[in-house]
Formats: structure tokens, sequence, C-alpha cells
């Protein structure tokens, strides 16, 4: 039995807005109800919110499975296989979910305006590895050696991402917008 459960002072509930995650404007932000917002929880969630064209950008979870479930709006999951070496790609509409298994690398995109999804794991804190922070921990001279890529047009390249991305495009991309 949990111990939590057994405590005078049980709260089950928890208010989905009040915690802030990542706020990039007033349209597109999250926030998040997990383990430090309620002891209790032996799940969690993201609450989303994006325009048109931003992208939760590729990453994968090393402790736990994501399920998406589209409020309003319309986005696009994508998710690699890498047991098939294919990548996976599904349009949802409201009500509609996708199943992220733990370890694959997915991306979601917004293809409307007042897109709303929830994003939910099976961890009450999910850890969260992004492609961003991959791709700026590779020396260039690694990527140069294992693709081909020259060294230096890849620190190039790769030089605007400074910090963690969450939406993208990130704001050095100015308005660019892309679909899929």
């Amino acid at each position: 039995m949990n111990p939590i459960l057994m405590s005078p002072n049980l709260n089950l509930a928890a208010d989905s807005n009040t915690t802030v995650n990542y706020v990039l404007n007033a349209c597109n932000y999250v926030t998040q109800v997990f383990g430090a917002q309620l002891p209790a929880i032996s799940t969690g969630l993201f609450n989303v919110h994006m325009s048109q064209g931003i992208v939760i950008q590729p990453h994968w979870h090393t402790n736990a499975d994501e399920l998406v479930f589209v409020i309003a709006g319309e986005a696009t999951v994508s998710v690699f296989n890498p047991f098939t070496q294919r990548l996976m790609t599904y349009l949802l509409k409201p009500g509609q979910v996708c199943q992220l298994p733990k370890g694959w690398f997915h991306w979601i995109v917004a293809m409307t305006d007042n897109t709303h999804l929830l994003t939910i794991f099976d961890q009450p804190t999910p850890d969260v590895v992004f492609g961003s922070d991959f791709i700026r921990a590779i020396p260039p001279e690694v990527i140069q050696r294992a693709y081909c890529i020259p060294a230096a047009e890849y620190a190039r390249v790769i030089s605007p991402l400074q910090s963690s991305v969450i939406f993208g495009p990130p704001p050095e991309c100015g308005q660019m917008r892309m679909s899929g």
C-alpha cells in the first residue's frame, strides 16, 4: 500500500493549469501535473496548447510510455520504430490518441491553431532527452567521421542551438512554419 494514501492530509486533486512547465508565448505553452504537484499520482500529464506549425521537438523518454490525447485541433504525431527502422506518422483529431513506447524517438506538430492535447505518462515524473541537447552534445568531428558531414559546416548549422528547444522552431528562425 502506498503510504501517501494513508496520510491524514491526503489530497487527490490538482489543477493542471497551475504549474507552468514551458511558455513560448500566450498561445503556445505547457502546464503539468506530476508527482511534485500531486504526490498521490502514479501517472502524470502535460497540458499542451499549440498554434499551427509549432512542433514539440524530437525527443524520447527513458523511463515512461506516453499517450497523446487530442482535445481540440489537429496534430501529427511521428514516432520512429527502432525495431522496423520505420517512421510512423499519425494525424490525430479530437478524441483520438497515439501511444508512444518508452525510449522511442518522437515529435508532435500542431496542424491547426488552438491545438490542445494532453500527453499522459505511466510514471509520476517522466525523464526526457531533447533532440536539441543530443545534437549539441555530439562533437562536430564525430559527425564528420560518422557521416561525412564537414565538421565546420555541422558546427555552423547547429550554432543557433544554445539551449534546449522544447517548442520549435526556435525564435532565431523567425516566423518560419513548416507543416508535417
